[in-house]
Formats: structure tokens, sequence, C-alpha cells
């Protein structure tokens, strides 16, 4: 099946490969992510959105996540994700809010700081015809939770890795109550990373690691 990304239809790809003699139907797939010189890609799994591909930001200042995981979380997730509020801290590409989009969810909020993440996330939101259903924020997570009034029934956590970011954004959504008590919140990290946490509102029901990568899943103590 030949390769399209987006912006195949423009001309732009096969400009800037032309000079590589790479064709832009065999691309390099690799970890869930297609590589064409100097441009990555992802891609949307089911829904709405299906096959859409997705620009990755450049750099290593987000934590990207493959299909093979993506997948898994969003089986593991099911019926929750339709017609649910979907919160993505520090959402990078917006890839797994967008995915959340694609399969149901009514809407998702995206926080991310970085300019270029921001380019990327609502490049990837039009691509994707998802604009609509979707709401950016360009600020820091540790300011956005504190002032939010919604209640989310999914909150997706992704830091950088090795700052314990996530451990201090799961200790401020303790002392918030931005979750619905019947969501739950799910942490994307390096295995590395795990450290147990006493927390008061929540606990933690699940764990599953996939290769390099860690989903922990939070949800409110029992009574």
């Amino acid at each position: 099946m030949p390769f399209n990304p987006p912006e195949a239809d423009k001309g732009l790809i096969p400009r800037r490969l032309r000079r590589y003699n790479v064709f832009v139907d065999t691309p390099l797939l690799c970890g869930g992510v297609v590589h064409l010189i100097g441009v990555k890609w992802m891609r949307v799994i089911a829904g709405q959105a299906k096959s859409k591909f997705l620009k990755q930001v450049p750099g290593r200042g987000t934590r990207p996540i493959t299909d093979r995981v993506k997948e898994s979380l969003f089986n593991i997730l099911r019926e929750k994700v339709h017609q649910c509020r979907f919160l993505d801290l520090f959402a990078g590409t917006g890839a797994v809010g967008i995915e959340a989009l694609s399969r149901g969810a009514a809407e998702a909020v995206f926080v991310e700081k970085a300019p270029k993440a921001i380019r990327v996330l609502r490049e990837n939101l039009r691509l994707t015809g998802m604009t609509d259903c979707a709401r950016v924020f360009q600020e820091d997570a540790f300011k956005f939770i504190p002032k939010s009034h919604e209640q989310f029934q999914i909150i997706y956590i992704a830091p950088p890795q090795f700052k314990n970011i996530w451990l201090k954004t799961l200790i401020l959504l303790d002392k918030h109550l931005i979750l619905d008590p019947e969501g739950i919140i799910v942490v994307q990290i390096f295995p590395k990373e795990f450290e147990s946490l006493s927390l008061n509102r929540y606990v933690l029901t699940d764990q599953r690691k996939y290769g390099s990568t860690m989903l922990c899943f939070y949800e409110m103590a029992p009574d």
C-alpha cells in the first residue's frame, strides 16, 4: 500500500526527498513511527481518523508513544473512552488525545507549554479533522491543574523522563479534584522511573510494561 502522508497531496514531501532519490511510497517503519529523511510521522490507529498520519515534534523534548503501546492502552480503556472528557497533560504531538477523539471521546483538552510542540499539535488536529472537539492550552501543567474547575474521565500524563515530573503531577492531582470519581489517571513512564507513591485519593490499580515504556493506572481509592 503506498505511503500517503498528508503533505504528499501538496507536493511538499516529494520536493524534500528528490535530492535523496527516496520514493514517498517506500518509507521506513520503525517502532510505530514512519521515518522519511528528516521527517517523522505517526498514525492514528482506529476510529474516525484511522490511518491518518501525525507529525512528530523535532528533537527529544517530548515523550513519543509507539503504535503497540497506544493500541494496548486503548484496548485497556475500551468503553471508558466513549463520550469521555479526556485531558492530555504534557501533550506533545497530541497523539494520545487525538486517538481518544478518533475513538469517540466527546472532547479532549491538550496542555503543553513548548511552542514547537504546540505548533505540531495544532497541525495534527487539523490533519485529522479534530480541531472542533479539542481545546489547546499553551501552559505549564502545574499551573493548569490548580486553576481548572472542570472534571475529566481520563487524564493522561506523559512528561519528560527522569525528572520526577510524573510524581509531582500525581501529587498535585491528589490535591485538586479534576478527575471524575469514576475516572482513571494513566501515567506513561520509563520503567526505571517508577516509585511507589502514597496518595490520599488515588491508588495504583494496574501496571503494564511494554519494552522501554510502562503504563501505570490510578483510580479513586475505595472508601
